[in-house]
């Protein structure tokens, strides 16, 4: 959490039964924290008692966080991947067609507590699809899951296409540009009073790989997405209803994405659960020697699992077996 004078607390968080009685639980979760990080810009970070932390930071890193799509978070969850597109960089083509797509989603079923539906490829260099061809993509298969009972989202920068993947069974809009790519987003979201995912991304997927800057990479994310949640909020979306994303690999370098997965308890004091969507992106290839995206599920895994000890409470993930497996055993041993 940031205070007005610019300065933000992050919990430095450990993990298991063994709490000190000082501690304080983040969120109502899994994680808790004694000590705290101070950041301030062009400051260098010290590490303090979490009594030295403001009261009102504190009560926000502690607040359990509201159920989204009957999640309740004391626990970590996982959200599969299901890219009904002919062009994504893990799995374009797969799943093209809603009879694959749902079949895809079935199998995914038992390992994941939501699936999250695109049919528009935000790949670096993607070129956007019509909103009538990614409805045309996507509803089929949300109608075809009504019967599933697994929670689903859709993976939407479109009103239009929010709006009709609701009307079809979605119960949670993911938005890679966090209501920015179209003004009637946030209207759209408000008026349905169902929840949204603000991820931060900088540029478009045209775009966002181009030399991407920041002053200070985590601070600056932090900020840009703070000011998500307000503009979400003055939309008449309550902060109860938001999921944040800090949206790795989306306008970052390999040293961008591990410096905010380095402070990924930082976004916390958002006062909002936590996604983190990080599954076979390039980075992971990069330094776990994988080029194919298809080869990249022990880093991947290895990523969400770090997500786990950060408080993170829903991950984004393609491998949804191999993950729910290291996740049973994680939860075994942090909880």
């Amino acid at each position: 959490m940031a205070e007005p004078g610019g300065v933000y607390w992050r919990p430095l968080l450990s993990s298991g039964p063994e709490i000190a009685p000082d501690a304080h639980i983040l969120a109502g979760g899994w994680t808790h924290f004694s000590q705290v990080e101070r950041l301030e810009r062009g400051q260098s970070p010290q590490v303090l008692s979490a009594h030295d932390a403001p009261a009102d930071v504190l009560e926000q890193l502690c607040a359990p966080r509201d159920p989204i799509c009957g999640l309740a978070w004391e626990r970590p969850h996982l959200m599969g991947i299901l890219n009904v597109t002919p062009d994504s960089f893990s799995d374009g083509g797969r799943f093209d067609g809603a009879a694959a797509a749902a079949s895809s989603a079935r199998a995914m079923a038992d390992d994941v507590s939501m699936i999250d539906i695109g049919g528009e490829s935000t790949r670096p260099g993607a070129t956007p699809v019509s909103v009538d061809e990614e409805i045309s993509r996507t509803v089929p298969v949300l109608e075809a899951l009504t019967e599933l009972d697994v929670a689903k989202s859709i993976d939407t920068r479109n009103a239009v296409t929010a709006r009709a993947a609701l009307a079809a069974g979605a119960g949670l809009v993911n938005d890679v540009s966090a209501m920015t790519h179209d003004p009637g987003m946030a209207a759209a979201v408000a008026e349905s009073g169902a929840p949204v995912c603000l991820m931060h991304a900088q540029g478009d997927p045209q775009t966002m790989q181009d030399a991407p800057r920041y002053e200070d990479v985590v601070l600056d994310v932090y900020d840009q997405l703070a000011a998500r949640v307000q503009a979400a909020a003055a939309a008449g979306i309550p902060r109860a209803r938001i999921l944040v994303d800090p949206g790795i690999g989306f306008g970052k370098t390999l040293a961008h994405n591990l410096a905010l997965l380095r402070r990924l308890s930082l976004f916390h004091g958002l006062g909002c659960a936590v996604l983190l969507g990080a599954s076979r992106k390039r980075f992971i290839g990069t330094i776990g020697q994988a080029p194919e995206a298809q080869d990249r599920a022990p880093g991947s895994i290895a990523v969400a699992l770090h997500g786990v000890t950060q408080g993170v409470q829903l991950l984004r993930v393609h491998d949804t077996a191999a993950t729910a497996q290291a996740l049973r055993l994680a939860c075994a041993l942090y909880t």
